[in-house]
């Protein structure tokens, strides 16, 4: 699933950054950034442009900047015509997984390592954690999880037909 291609989203696009990013794609995202700073961290710093603003999309070709329009009403739509367009594999995969939060990578932590920082419940309840090398965040596949496994299915269900 690795992948080099590294994006840059607009302030239209931050829960599809964070699926993304789950995912384990490289994802730059502000949401307070004006068009012009985003257009120069595409060309500065070679990532495609992702957007949900035409108007900006034509400004980034025709300044020879690769971008991408995302359509789609849910989020399962928008991930599956990325991973169209790009190629990229909607299976989620924890040792390329990168923080949803700030985009730094995740590493496999202990239980005693993240003892501090969660709720006990949480550390009775589950085995496998994961800590942001960035923001210091943990992750863990919790309650919500059901929910993010069914989107990312929905996802590779649209995605297969549209290879069909």
């Amino acid at each position: 699933m690795s992948s080099s291609k590294r994006f840059v989203a607009d302030g239209m696009l931050g829960k599809s950054t964070r699926w993304l990013r789950l995912l384990g794609y490289d994802v730059e995202y502000k949401n307070n950034v004006d068009d012009n700073e985003l257009l120069e961290q595409a060309r500065s710093k070679d990532r495609t442009l992702l957007t949900r603003d035409v108007d900006l999309y034509r400004r980034a070709v025709s300044q020879g900047i690769e971008a991408f329009i995302v359509e789609g009403e849910r989020e399962s739509e928008k991930l599956a015509n990325v991973a169209k367009r790009f190629g990229l594999s909607l299976e989620f995969d924890s040792r390329l997984s990168r923080c949803p939060t700030c985009n730094s990578s995740l590493r496999a932590a202990p239980r005693e390592e993240v003892a501090s920082m969660i709720p006990k419940s949480t550390l009775e309840g589950y085995k496998e954690f994961w800590l942001c090398t960035g923001c210091g965040k943990v992750y863990w596949q919790g309650g919500h999880w059901r929910k993010i496994d069914a989107i990312l299915s929905e996802s590779r269900t649209l995605l297969k037909a549209k290879d069909s």
